[in-house]
C-alpha cells in the first residue's frame, strides 16, 4: 500500500524521472541502498523503484512506527524498525536477512541519518555506517546503489520550512530524479565494503543531480 501511495503522491508533488545503468536489472533478494537527504526522499525512492516493478521492505527509524496510521501500515506490510542507539539495533539486520532469504528486496540508507544542513541544495552522501556491509556479508545478497536528487526541494530546513515546502510542492512541482546503479558484490572486509558502497551510491547521486542540472563535484 505504501509504495502505491508513494507512486501516486510523488508525481503530483514533483516531476519524477528515473534512469538506470546499462544492465541494471536487480534480482529478487537484492539490497537497495540510497543517499538520505530529506524526510521526503524515502517516498521518492520507493515511487521510483515501483516504476521498475520493485516493492522493497524498508528499514526506517523506529519513531515512524509511533505515528498514527503510518505505524500500523508499516507493521502490516512487514517493514523493519531500526532502534538506533539501543541493544535492539542489530535486530533490524536479522529481520532484513529473513526478508532477503524469502526473496524480497530491502531498502536501507547507508548514512543512517539525515544531514544537519538546512539549505535545499545537493551534497554528496556522508559517511556510511557498517550495517549495510554486515548485512551483505551475512546474506551474500547483491547491493544496488541508488542515487536521488531533488527531494530537498520538496522538504528541507526547519520544521516550518518543511511544512511549507510540502504544502506548496504540488504548485511548484520541483524536479526529482532517481538513478539506479548496476548491482555489485561488496568485498569481504567491513571497512572496505562500506567505502565501496558509499562510492557507488555517490556515483549514482552524481548522475541524478546532473540530470537535474545541479553542479556536482567530480570527486
Amino acid at each position: 500500500m505504501l509504495s502505491r501511495i508513494a507512486a501516486t503522491v510523488v508525481p503530483a508533488c514533483g516531476r519524477l524521472t528515473v534512469t538506470a545503468d546499462p544492465g541494471a536489472r536487480p534480482a529478487a533478494g537484492s539490497i537497495f541502498v540510497a543517499n538520505h537527504t530529506s524526510l521526503a526522499d524515502p517516498a521518492v525512492v520507493v515511487a521510483a523503484l515501483r516504476r521498475c516493478g520493485i516493492d522493497p521492505v524498508i528499514l526506517a527509524t523506529s519513531g515512524l512506527w509511533r505515528v498514527p496510521l503510518l505505524g500500523a501500515a508499516l507493521r502490516r506490510e512487514g517493514h523493519i524498525a531500526v532502534h538506533r542507539g539501543t541493544a535492539r539495533a542489530a535486530d533490524s539486520l536479522d529481520a532484513a536477512a529473513v526478508a532477503l532469504a524469502s526473496g524480497r528486496s530491502v531498502l536501507l540508507y547507508g548514512e543512517g541519518r539525515l544531514p544537519g544542513r538546512r539549505d535545499a541544495g545537493e551534497s554528496a552522501p556522508g559517511p556510511f555506517r557498517s550495517g549495510l556491509a554486515r548485512l551483505a556479508a551475512a546474506t551474500g545478497a547483491p547491493v544496488v546503489p541508488v542515487g536521488q536528487a531533488g527531494a530537498r526541494r520538496l522538504c528541507s530546513g526547519s520544521r516550518a520550512k518543511q511544512l511549507a515546502g510540502a504544502a506548496t510542492a504540488p504548485l511548484r512541482r520541483p524536479g526529482l530524479h532517481v538513478h539506479i546503479g548496476a548491482p555489485l558484490r561488496l568485498p569481504d572486509g567491513v571497512s572496505e565494503a562500506t567505502d565501496r558502497a558509499r562510492e557507488a551510491v555517490t556515483a549514482a547521486w552524481r548522475t541524478a543531480a546532473r540530470a537535474l542540472g545541479e553542479p556536482v563535484p567530480t570527486r
